[in-house]
Parts: structure tokens; C-alpha cells; sequence
């Protein structure tokens, strides 16, 4: 897979001088209902057929295939730290490897084993120490590991310093807590997990939007947990152009069919959300209880 990924960046790079066809890039860093198919047309406007497909050589294909890149994306940082929900992750790494010659790594604030909430471990080669730039850095959530390091200021700082440079910065889920806490996403519209979501995100000054996912200038944010893959469907699609990112969501099969209606407050059972919420609430009270404790110290101080 790798070997066929670089093959096909390094077609689309020996193109990038040569005529291609007609469509711009779309900007599409908003959730779209599009379903058209024929995206590539030809120059008439008419759709290729079958025969006419079959004719073409690769090269041909190939020309029709590109688009011109919006940016270049040479490192892609994730943050990992213990208890963080693996796919808000590895849904990402896995759209965004796609993204090649472009370097993915995966970040703790120090080095070596960095346990999921699900118990999965992760061997991580790199520190917040070892990383001074990236091009893009993206910040998967979890619940009371991810409220904690809202407090971490050695990891704030570090998040501040990366985002001086970076081109995009991105969270997934509770990650846009830790952006929030940071001070970055003041007077910018976002989205995170639907838990209290507009309450803890206008603590942070963000205007909370509720949408799958958000772009506001360089900031790209989801919401829960699965929403990362769609996020980061629509950043390939608006760096690298719509065709490119139709053939990552098609070599990851992304054709999402669920069993059921449900995934969102807004569309499954009541009692399934009370019981959602409340649990989440019996796991955050007491770490909000020790801040609230805190304040009234230093308020009496």
C-alpha cells in the first residue's frame, strides 16, 4: 500500500506543470451533501464513458485524475497521551496517511509506552521535547485524562509554540478542550464532542458550531470520536483536491451504512443520552469539584 501511495504522488508531482483537467479545487471545508458522482467531466461538460475510460492509458487517466495541490504538508504531528480514545487517533493517521511524501508521527509528552482508554498500548519514539515544528498538528480527545491536561501548562505551552508555525491545527472530539485551554480557539467557530459541548467551548471563547466538523482559517476541529475521519476526508479534499480525496475514502472503503438511526443526541433515545450524560457527568464531578474547590481557596486567599 505504502509503495502504491508513493508511486501515485510521484505521477501526480511529474503532472503538476502539465494542463489537466478543467474543474477547480472546491473549497470544501464544510460538510456537504454532494453525491454526484461524475466529478471529472470533459471539457464539453459531458461525463467519459465506459469504452472511452477503458481507451485511456494510465497516463491519460492519470492527467485527468490531478488537480493542482493548495499547500505542501511535510509533517503531520499527533498528540497521543494516556487515556486518549484511540480512534479519534488512528481514524485520522489512517485518512491521513494517505497524505505522501508527508511524515506522520505520533507525539507524547515523553517518550515510550502511552496507554488508550481502551487499554491499547502504543509504543511512542517522540516527546514534546523532541518536536520544535510542525506543518500540521491535530489533537485527539478523551474525558478525564483530556480535562487534565487542560491544567498541563508544560503541554499548553508546547501546543501554543507548535501552532506559532504550524499551517493547520487541528482536535478531534474533547481534543478541542485542550486547544480551547490553550488560549487558540478565542472568537472561532468549532466543534467538539456533543457533551456539554456549547458550555465547554465558550468557557474557551469559541463560538460552538454543531457540525460534524469545522474549518475557521487554519483551524480544522470535529466533533465526537468517529467524526476525525470525516474531518479529515474534507482536509485531503481541500489541500490535496476532491479527486484525490474520493480515492482515500474509497481505498478505505468509507461508505458509511449504520444499522441504526442514533450517534447524536439529537437522534437517539432519551434514555440512552440521560444515561450517556450522566455517566459522563459521575466521571468528570469530582475533578470539577476539586476546581471549584480550588477557586474558593484562592478567592479567600
Amino acid at each position: 500500500m505504502k509503495k502504491v501511495l508513493i508511486t501515485l504522488f510521484v505521477i501526480l508531482t511529474s503532472l503538476s506543470c502539465k494542463q489537466n483537467n478543467t474543474s477547480e479545487i472546491k473549497d470544501t471545508t464544510t460538510p456537504t451533501s454532494e453525491t454526484k458522482k461524475d466529478y471529472n467531466l470533459k471539457p464539453d461538460g459531458s461525463a467519459y464513458t465506459e469504452p472511452e475510460l477503458t481507451s485511456m492509458s494510465h497516463q491519460e487517466l492519470m492527467q485527468v485524475f490531478h488537480e493542482v495541490p493548495r499547500d505542501t504538508i511535510q509533517t503531520i504531528g499527533i498528540l497521543i497521551y494516556d487515556g486518549y480514545f484511540m480512534l479519534d487517533a488512528m481514524g485520522p493517521m489512517s485518512v491521513l496517511s494517505h497524505m505522501y511524501p508527508t511524515k506522520k508521527i505520533l507525539i507524547g509528552k515523553n517518550k515510550g509506552i502511552i496507554t488508550s482508554s481502551d487499554n491499547v498500548k502504543t509504543q511512542v519514539d517522540y516527546s514534546i521535547d523532541d518536536i520544535d515544528q510542525l506543518d500540521v498538528l491535530l489533537i485527539p480527545g478523551g474525558v478525564v485524562e483530556t480535562y487534565n491536561a487542560t491544567k498541563d501548562e508544560k503541554l499548553l505551552n508546547w501546543i501554543k509554540k507548535i501552532d506559532k508555525n504550524s499551517k493547520y491545527t487541528m482536535s478531534v472530539c474533547t481534543g478541542a478542550w485542550i486547544l480551547g485551554a490553550a488560549g487558540l480557539l478565542e472568537d472561532k467557530q468549532a466543534t467538539t464532542n456533543w457533551y456539554n459541548a456549547e458550555e465547554r467551548l465558550s468557557q474557551y471563547g469559541a463560538k460552538y458550531v454543531k457540525k460534524r466538523y469545522t474549518n475557521d482559517g487554519k483551524y480544522w476541529t470535529s466533533a465526537g470520536v468517529s467524526a476525525g475521519i470525516d474531518m479529515s476526508l474534507a482536509f485531503i479534499d481541500h489541500v490535496l483536491g476532491r479527486n484525490y480525496a474520493a480515492f482515500t475514502a474509497l481505498n478505505l472503503e468509507y461508505d458509511p451504512n449504520p444499522p441504526f438511526t442514533g450517534g447524536h443526541p439529537d437522534n437517539t433515545d432519551k434514555v440512552v443520552t440521560y444515561m450517556t450524560e450522566k455517566m459522563y457527568n459521575e466521571m468528570l464531578q469530582p475533578y470539577l469539584k476539586e476546581k471549584e474547590t480550588k477557586l474558593r481557596q484562592n478567592e479567600e486567599k
